[in-house]
């Protein structure tokens, strides 16, 4: 059986893919609707979805490790916005620097929205997965649902 990574529902936009601490922590569901790409192994992927910004709230915090640093703490913080390429997550540091990933629908679920550092998006457990631009380092909550449910 095939796997896709799905995070939770937000503001009543149905997305497989939103990185958002906090809506995990509030227990809200997730999403219906087959994945867009079958593959035998697990893949990332996103639903687009036309609606407002998801406005941040200064407390969903992500695990991170930057310039190598280890091990991961919760200190970063992450928000999410709507742009014409879609959903737009942005990591923020605690020395002021940050990272951005865009959510796409083909399969790698995150990439990097600027920058010539690519993201490597890979799943570390049912409800975790790793993300990494260059040498820092983010562990950001999931959920996962087996194909066609």
């Amino acid at each position: 059986m095939t796997s896709a990574i799905n995070f939770p529902q937000r503001l009543g936009i149905p997305v497989r893919v939103i990185v958002c601490g906090a809506a995990l922590l509030l227990g809200i569901a997730g999403c219906g609707g087959a994945p867009t790409k079958t593959q035998a192994s697990e893949s990332l992927d996103a639903d687009t979805a036309a609606g407002t910004a998801a406005q941040g709230r200064g407390d969903e915090r992500v695990g991170c490790a930057l310039a190598q640093a280890s091990p991961i703490q919760r200190v970063c913080q992450i928000e999410q916005s709507w742009t014409d390429q879609g959903l737009v997550l942005t990591i923020r540091h605690p020395d002021g620097g940050f990272r951005r990933l865009r959510v796409v629908e083909d399969g790698r679920g995150l990439v990097a929205a600027d920058g010539a550092e690519p993201a490597r998006v890979t799943l570390v457990s049912e409800n975790e997965i790793d993300v990494l631009i260059g040498n820092d380092h983010y562990r950001l909550p999931a959920t996962r649902r087996a194909s066609g449910q």
